[in-house]
């Protein structure tokens, strides 16, 4: 499935802020992690629920704002750097909060996706991304956790391997893209 996603600006002359860019960061990597979730269903795996689907966005969430954050400390001083990654947190949590209200009913679901975006840092810690991307581990990891979110049904067998070998690398790529392109 082709993403077409806007990554760069109207106007390139004009200066941005850090919110600036990490607000259109926002956006695109929701996009990337809601494609690539529909892209699991497109594969014929299957979602029990709503709840699940927007629990593998979130899984996506956090991988990419993890690579998100390693590209930033490759290109940009430690204080900017600091601005960049929260202002992409807290949009994304806006987005997983209007999207959690309007799939699941009221609820706290930006505090559970920043427990999950907690927990999943300290793990993805240990995991490197180098010029050639993400490293093994940081891609097994990322199958690992959805597989097991979606259960090893006769349907769902297979998502690690889907998520490995195909989307996760996907993902990375269509991100670094932009955030070079959003960068400039």
């Amino acid at each position: 499935m082709a993403l077409h996603l806007k990554t760069r600006w109207k106007d390139e002359t004009r200066e941005r802020s850090l919110h600036d860019i990490a607000s259109a960061l926002a956006t695109v990597v929701w996009r990337i992690a809601l494609a690539k979730a529909i892209n699991l269903h497109c594969e014929r795996f299957v979602y029990r629920d709503d709840a699940q689907r927007l629990a593998v966005i979130q899984e996506y969430l956090v991988f990419l704002l993890q690579i998100t954050d390693r590209l930033a400390y490759e290109s940009l001083p430690e204080p900017d750097r600091r601005v960049l990654i929260i202002g992409l947190a807290k949009r994304l949590c806006a987005h997983v909060q209007d999207n959690g209200e309007d799939l699941l009913g009221p609820g706290d679901h930006a505090g559970a996706f920043m427990n999950r975006l907690n927990e999943r840092s300290n793990e993805y810690a240990e995991f490197q991304l180098t010029d050639e991307g993400p490293s093994y581990a940081f891609l097994r990891h990322l199958g690992h956790v959805i597989q097991n979110l979606m259960g090893e049904s006769d349907e769902n067998r297979w998502v690690i391997d889907q998520v490995m070998d195909k989307d996760g690398w996907e993902a990375y790529e269509d991100l670094r893209c932009a955030y070079h392109n959003l960068l400039g």
